[in-house]
């Protein structure tokens, strides 16, 4: 199995995509440390890993919105602990409360919104990038949107903190190139038969959408060693091949 030995941590792993991609990548011999901020849907996804006799995964209930950069460390304190290393972090965890216009957005809605989709990501990357560093490849993955190439009107903070995290991403990935180790990639997911999908599109013919687990190939390729060498880069799933 390509991944082997190899401990990749996720977060949102109890949402459809995050558990999607935390099985997928679990088959292939990974090791994962499912992060989210519901024990309930940890353990589904701890228990669909566990069924196909994959690696068994780590548990780590962690609320991105409220952690304090403490936190954040003891997290990867942790993890450096136990590991010493990792050699993936998929950023899955995702807010998206509603559709809304700007000149009503409402301020709590807002900072929340900004804390899941974009502050943790920026936090947990930096406290995470010296456990990165240690293997000779490690790869970072943000989950975007296709809609930051054309901004959409009432997307709101979730759309202003797509468009922030690809940029992020792209920033990132430059100052990590010279280096040669940490590649950095987003993952366009594109419109899929997804929970946040149903909540954001409620009357949309679902069964017209792509399942969760036709993505998976795009994961197994940004974590895997294809793509050791592709950084800065956006990657739709809806046009992906292997």
């Amino acid at each position: 199995m390509p991944l082997t030995k190899q401990t990749i941590l996720i977060t949102g792993a109890g949402g459809g995509l995050g558990s999607t991609a935390a099985l997928a990548l679990a088959q292939q011999g990974a090791t994962i440390i499912l992060l989210d901020k519901s024990i309930p849907k940890l353990e589904k996804a701890y228990d669909a890993i566990i069924a196909v006799n994959a690696p068994t995964p780590v548990i780590y209930p962690f609320d991105l919105a409220g952690a304090t950069e403490v936190q954040y460390h003891e997290l990867a304190d942790t993890i450096a602990e136990k590991y010493g290393h990792i050699n993936g972090l998929l950023h899955s965890a995702v807010e998206l409360d509603a559709f809304t216009p700007l000149s009503i957005h409402g301020t709590m809605a807002w900072g929340h919104t900004l804390n899941v989709n974009l502050n943790a990501a920026v936090l947990l990357t930096q406290v995470l990038l010296p456990l990165l560093q240690k293997p000779e490849h490690a790869s970072i993955v943000f989950t975007g949107d296709s809609f930051v190439r054309e901004p959409r009107a009432y997307t709101g903070a979730y759309g202003v903190s797509k468009i922030a995290l690809a940029s992020y991403a792209k920033i990132l990935a430059e100052e990590l190139s010279d280096a040669g180790k940490i590649r950095v990639n987003t993952l366009i997911p594109g419109p899929v038969d997804s929970p946040l999908r149903k909540k954001s599109f409620p009357a949309e013919d679902k069964s017209k959408l792509p399942k969760m687990n036709e993505i998976s190939p795009a994961y197994l390729y940004l974590f895997g060693a294809k793509s050791i060498g592709t950084t800065g880069q956006t990657v739709d799933a809806r046009t992906f091949k292997l």
